[in-house]
């Protein structure tokens, strides 16, 4: 069975007041691109809150998000506003309109997941922003509207890195002991991490140049995926998946990647030049000019698709067979989490669901509306540094934001040497071929 399964949290049985109802509520407006999700809830009577709870506010990349946690892990309130319709018609995403965008809607989601969280900015604890590591213009949003309500208010100012909050939003919805191993993969990201205890991560490997959500995006954009009636209001990524089911992969090959190096590490950039020259090699077939639509789309998303599963499949297995041999991990209860924008493609996870059968490890990932950047997971990550005492901040002088910064200790030269052969696994995916891994 190839599906990943997907946990919920039980709230705690240690709460004083019961919950007389829990509302969710979802309203979105496409005038300027902007769809803003809601979750409220509330309490019977007079407020019960438990000691910590955290506003967590994400401005990374292109999604203005915020929310509010409390220590027992419940999502008080949350909202985002989505630049994606914005985007897609500027055909990627332009550092100084992000950071309007941010700039004009800050305020608001803070205010609206405040408001139905029923929280006050009084009652906080701390505050938890993402600081590092980002488009520089949009992490600068974020964090001096997050300086000012903490000087304001008086509160701890939690700084947070971008991907371990990813790494540990796992913990939010599933009681995951560390260490385990973790697999981040998104539009600017691939990294295979151990998380050893909060903000403590031995990295493995990491891509050496575009990150999979990146080169998912590219060939869209070449294939001019906005002009395919079922795409023109997707994603990239999102497109690419959409008509890879209805494609053929065997119909081209574009190769495997870093086959002669014995590491962790991730190269895409082969592969996004591959699916150009084929497209390019299509176009003259067809005597078409540049951003027309090819009849043969679905059959190249499939195989561009295939590709790119491929070679993470095939990276993290390495990672798990090292971890077993060097006894970072146990051969028993062991756990891959699969976290960021990627790991909500479907196609993807079965192909890493292949490789955890085989190594019997568990796989875990967060529900997708947690994958891609979100005000909880920074909230959750600020209330696991609480916990742990770690980077909780009293002052925020000489704070800064960090557009590049890495995740841990690295070791990926060890992985290389130990220079573990990956076997090869050959499982049905589909009706159309089987994936060898």
């Amino acid at each position: 069975m190839f599906w990943v399964q997907f946990f919920s949290r039980h709230a705690s049985v240690q709460k004083i007041l019961a919950i007389s109802s829990v509302t969710r509520c979802t309203s979105k407006s496409v005038k300027h691109g902007r769809s803003v999700c809601l979750r409220s809830i509330f309490f019977n009577s007079v407020k019960y809150y438990p000691t910590k709870l955290v506003l967590g506010i994400e401005t990374s990349c292109d999604d203005t998000a915020a929310a509010v946690v409390d220590d027992t892990g419940k999502i008080l309130g949350e909202a985002l506003h989505s630049q994606n319709e914005v985007h897609l018609k500027t055909g990627g995403i332009i550092p100084p309109v992000a950071q309007q965008l941010h700039r004009e809607n800050i305020e608001r989601i803070v205010k609206e997941t405040l408001c139905v969280s029923g929280i006050s900015l009084d009652e906080l604890s701390a505050v938890a922003t993402t600081v590092k590591p980002g488009l520089a213009l949009s992490l600068g949003v974020g964090l001096e509207y997050s300086l000012k309500l903490v000087d304001k208010y008086k509160k701890l100012f939690i700084p947070i890195h971008h991907m371990e909050a990813h790494a540990l939003t796992i913990r939010l919805i599933n009681q995951v002991e560390f260490p385990f191993l973790v697999l981040l993969i998104s539009g600017g990201h691939c990294i295979l991490v151990v998380a050893q205890g909060v903000s403590d991560f031995l990295l493995l490997g990491q891509s050496m140049d575009i990150a999979p959500g990146d080169i998912l995006d590219k060939v869209a954009r070449r294939l001019s995926l906005t002009k395919h009636p079922e795409c023109c209001r997707m994603s990239g990524g999102k497109a690419i998946e959409h008509l890879a089911q209805q494609g053929n992969r065997l119909q081209y090959e574009l190769g495997a990647p870093m086959q002669h190096h014995p590491n962790c590490n991730f190269s895409f950039s082969g592969l996004h030049s591959n699916a150009t020259r084929i497209i390019m090699q299509k176009e003259k077939e067809e005597g078409l000019q540049e951003g027309h639509l090819l009849s043969c789309v679905t059959d190249i998303a499939a195989a561009v698709q295939h590709a790119v599963a491929l070679h993470i499949a095939q990276r993290t297995h390495r990672a798990i067979l090292f971890c077993i041999k060097s006894g970072i991990l146990s051969q028993t209860n062991a756990t891959l989490v699969v976290s960021g924008g990627v790991a909500s493609n479907q196609y993807i996870r079965r192909a890493l669901q292949i490789v955890t059968d085989a190594t019997n490890f568990n796989l875990l990932c967060p529900p997708p509306r947690l994958c891609t950047d979100n005000g909880v997971m920074i909230a959750w990550n600020g209330i696991e540094r609480m916990r742990a005492g770690l980077g909780v901040l009293h002052s925020t002088d000489g704070i800064r934001y960090e557009p590049k910064a890495s995740l841990g200790i690295d070791i990926s030269e060890q992985v290389g040497e130990v220079a573990i052969k990956v076997p090869s696994l050959e499982v049905p995916l589909n009706e159309l071929a089987t994936i060898n891994l």
